[in-house]
């Protein structure tokens, strides 16, 4: 049987190593160099549009990106031109000068060869949900993968829709001969066939527009539907909106840095793409419910060409698309999905086609 002497020498023991102990810890910690927060991951992200439109087209996203990130990664969004010409945006994510990109890659000068697909392709889309179905469920997302692993330094992540691209004028167009000679700010592609109508394709800064409108430089442009003529000012130096669409829905791309995308962890590589989505998603009900608003509540004049007349376009428009096929097999295997998708449209009947 254990003394209680025996038995207070123990808990006196017990005691004092717990002491010790505790002791020898708290030196420890005291020891011990301090730790600072970690900086959080920033990026640069220049976007293709102006300060008014990146409001609704980037900016936003980028902001719900930035919260949701809550510390680890901050986003700085970048305007047309504001940290390199617009036409050099591809060669700046691709030597790291940016982190990453919003634009289409007509205008951007991808170095691909289905670079004219972007943007817009003449007639190819009618309403913007065209777009997500064509890369989502018809193979074109499997091609731009494809095509993108074959450009160091760049990696390509989704394309979605944004606006038609219809005429705004300061002269009206109520004919297919109302277009020649017309001087108009458009994209490569798009400015490469309508060449074939007469129309003077004309390649200016951004934020150069409206200044040659106003001067007359420009007789107007070919670039957007006419939610972005009212939101960015252009309707203010123009006069008439032409109904006829080129295309009806514009497909840009979100581009990154490919070293600077695989250093990022797996769950803001997650956190970024479903940035990306919701940017898409908000430009499908913002710019489908102003292109109906402007239309009936805007300041400028709706002209159209006849329909009739307008099919001469749409003829010309398959010519083209079989030229920009020829020029790769890639190429050509986007024109037979484009075509195939828009045949079957028109047999599955309205909403889809009318």
């Amino acid at each position: 049987m254990m003394h209680v002497t025996e038995l207070l020498n123990k808990r006196s023991f017990l005691k004092k190593a717990g002491l010790a102990t505790a002791g020898a810890v708290g030196a420890t910690a005291l020891a011990m160099p301090a730790v600072k927060a970690q900086s959080p991951i920033r990026w640069r992200m220049q976007t293709y549009a102006g300060p008014a439109l990146a409001e609704h087209v980037v900016k936003n996203a980028i902001d719900w990106f930035n919260t949701a990130a809550n510390g680890e990664m901050v986003i700085e969004l970048y305007t047309a031109d504001q940290l390199v010409p617009h036409g050099e945006l591809f060669r700046a994510v691709q030597t790291g000068t940016i982190d990453a990109a919003q634009s289409d890659d007509d205008s951007a000068s991808a170095p691909v060869d289905v670079k004219a697909f972007g943007a817009y392709f003449p007639l190819a889309s009618r309403y913007s949900l065209d777009v997500p179905a064509l890369w989502h469920w018809r193979g074109l997302k499997e091609i731009w993968e494809e095509a993108y692993a074959e450009i160091p330094d760049v990696t390509w992540l989704s394309t979605g829709a944004w606006d038609p691209c219809n005429f705004g004028t300061t002269k009206p167009i109520r004919s297919l001969a109302d277009l020649k000679g017309l001087r108009v700010y458009t994209f490569p592609t798009g400015g490469q066939f309508l060449s074939r109508f007469g129309v003077v394709p004309v390649s200016l800064p951004y934020e150069d527009v409206e200044p040659a409108i106003q001067t007359g430089e420009l007789d107007g442009v070919c670039w957007c539907g006419i939610t972005e003529m009212h939101t960015v000012g252009w309707s203010n130096v123009l006069k008439y909106f032409c109904t006829n669409p080129l295309s009806g829905a514009w497909a840009g791309s979100y581009f990154v840095n490919t070293a600077k995308w695989n250093e990022l962890p797996p769950h803001l590589q997650q956190l970024y793409r479903m940035m990306i989505d919701s940017s898409h998603y908000y430009r499908q009900h913002w710019y489908w419910a102003g292109e109906s608003n402007y239309r009936l509540n805007g300041t400028l004049e709706l002209t159209s060409i006849p329909a009739e007349e307008w099919k001469t376009v749409e003829t010309e428009a398959v010519k083209f698309w079989d030229e920009i096929a020829a020029q790769s097999p890639r190429s050509g295997r986007v024109v037979e999905i484009i075509k195939k998708y828009n045949e079957e449209m028109e047999l599955a009947g309205p909403p889809y086609r009318y």
